[in-house]
C-alpha cells in the first residue's frame, strides 16, 4: 500500500485515474467488457504500447480486470473491477458532461 501524503483528496484519484486515456478506457468499459483491439479501434488516436501501459497500471491499481482465456489465438477481456464499478457514478457525470460540450 502507498504512504503517500496527499494535500487534497482529489490527489489520490488522480494518482490512479489521471491522465489523457484512463478515463477514456474506463468510460469504454463501464459500458462492456471489451478486448484490446476493441478498445484500439474506439480510441484510434492511442498506441498500442501506450494502450498496453495504460491497461496495466489500471490492473496494478485494481481498477480493471484482465481475463485470459485458454484459446488459441489468446483471448483477453477486460472489464471494471469491483472499484472500479465504484467510480461509474462519477464516470456516467463525467461523460454526460463531456456529452453537453461536444452539443455545445
Amino acid at each position: 500500500m502507498k504512504t503517500t501524503k496527499y494535500n487534497v483528496p482529489v490527489e489520490a484519484t488522480l494518482e490512479v485515474i489521471g491522465g489523457k486515456w484512463k478515463v477514456v478506457i474506463l468510460c469504454l468499459l463501464k459500458e462492456e467488457n471489451k478486448r484490446f483491439s476493441e478498445l484500439q479501434r474506439a480510441m484510434p488516436a492511442i498506441t498500442k504500447k501506450m494502450l498496453s501501459q495504460q491497461l496495466k497500471e489500471l490492473e496494478n491499481d485494481g481498477i480493471i480486470n484482465r481475463k485470459v482465456f485458454d484459446e488459441v489465438p489468446p483471448k483477453v477481456q477486460y472489464s471494471l473491477s469491483e472499484e472500479g464499478e465504484s467510480l461509474r457514478e462519477i464516470l456516467n457525470l463525467m461523460c454526460a458532461w463531456g456529452a453537453r460540450k461536444i452539443d455545445d
